[in-house]
């Protein structure tokens, strides 16, 4: 069974993950999720902390000679605005606690509810961890498990879909062109003509001060028949994948397949035929239910849509009310991004790229590489002969 941890505040001295369950014998290294780490710093419309951070990486335990060990692997990701933070956020009695001070909640962010849930007097104690410099964990950790799927010949790619109220039009385009495009594209995504449109939004939500959301898709292709199980609630996997993306911050919704357009169409315009062929075994035409049927994989391509809304820290704050005074004042201001949906793309990626490799590691199981693989090639030889 995969689990994992994180810890770390956003101006805190690190991020750390723990990762346990990890099978030995998968190739490993720090540049790897470096790669995905600088991914979800960049992207247009990001805030002056990603000119701050440079992620990186480092290994603490369970790997070694660029190979999993079977024992816990702990990361660490350093925080480099500690340096500016480390008297405020120091964990010693003697910290400065009393400075830079936050008392007035922003509307739409964790601020009001987390202080109240905790009895806390300053939004900081709240702010730090429900902050989404968090996510720079959860892509180290996801980017593991997406090295685990290609290894079982599962590929993951995101795109950004929607920016405001500017849409990309990509029906038609295959796996390997969309991610081409995306890669080449600032903001992930695959339409250059609504890319300019997006940069012109973000640009003018810059300049009145507001953020703009969007929305994001991700595909999984690869992913074998039977994962997951509609035996429990608890073990359907397109509720694990909503779940783990409705816990990014700032997402809202989340669809599979159609989605809320299937509830509008009959069920003949809903359902995808089955067809067969020897050889191939079972397979359809069309993939309306986005690769999920009964809370299984069923061998064709997860196409998940993730509705990410706007930023709530504005630079033209909203109404609010002081915490200690009660008096009605502009919400905080903290250093923040105008449109995040390209980075919150990135930590979607990690986090289904997880879900699918913990439902691998259920399916087939194995306390080594090899062992995963003979029993996934065994699996997938008996389907072709059903």
């Amino acid at each position: 069974m995969l689990r994992y941890l994180t810890a770390g505040e956003s101006h805190g001295p690190a991020l750390v993950a723990v990762i346990e369950g990890l099978p030995a014998g998968l190739a490993l290294s720090a540049a790897y999720i470096n790669t995905q780490l600088a991914r979800r710093q960049s992207g247009y419309g990001r805030g002056a902390r990603m000119k701050i951070e440079a992620d990186v990486a480092c290994f603490l335990s369970g790997v070694r000679g660029g190979i999993t060990l079977g024992s816990p692997v702990a990361i660490l990701i350093e925080n480099k605005d500690w340096a500016n933070w480390s008297q405020v956020m120091a964990p010693e009695q003697d910290a400065r606690v009393d400075q830079r001070v936050v008392t007035r909640p922003r509307p739409g962010h964790a601020d009001l509810a987390g202080v109240l849930k905790y009895g806390h007097g300053d939004i900081r104690n709240v702010l730090e961890r429900s902050s989404a410099r968090e996510t720079a964990a959860r892509v180290a950790v996801g980017t593991v498990a997406r090295k685990l799927l290609a290894e079982l010949g599962m590929e993951i790619i995101g795109h950004v879909l929607q920016i405001g109220g500017v849409a990309a039009a990509v029906d038609g385009l295959g796996l390997a062109e969309l991610k081409e495009r995306a890669a080449a594209s600032g903001l992930l995504c695959a339409d250059h003509r609504a890319e300019r449109e997006m940069i012109a939004a973000i640009d003018q939500a810059r300049h009145d001060g507001d953020s703009l959301g969007g929305i994001f898709e991700i595909r999984a292709a690869g992913v074998p028949p039977g994962l997951g199980s509609h035996v429990h609630w608890d073990r359907k996997l397109d509720a694990r994948l909503a779940a783990a993306l409705m816990s990014i911050q700032a997402v809202k919704g989340v669809e599979v397949g159609l989605g809320f357009d299937a509830s509008a169409r009959t069920g003949s315009q809903v359902q995808d035929e089955i067809f067969y062929e020897k050889g191939r075994g079972f397979y359809r035409r069309t993939n309306q239910a986005g690769g999920i049927e009964g809370g299984m994989s069923n061998g064709e391509e997860i196409t998940l849509r993730t509705a990410m809304k706007p930023i709530p820290t504005l630079n033209r704050p909203l109404q609010s009310v002081d915490l200690i005074s009660k008096k009605p004042l502009a919400a905080a201001v903290e250093r923040s991004d105008v449109c995040a949906v390209p980075a919150a793309c990135v930590v979607g990626e990690a986090v289904t790229a997880w879900e699918l490799a913990c439902a691998c590691m259920e399916k087939f199981g194995g306390d080594s590489m090899e062992e995963l693989r003979r029993h996934m090639d065994s699996y997938l030889i008996a389907l072709r002969q059903v």
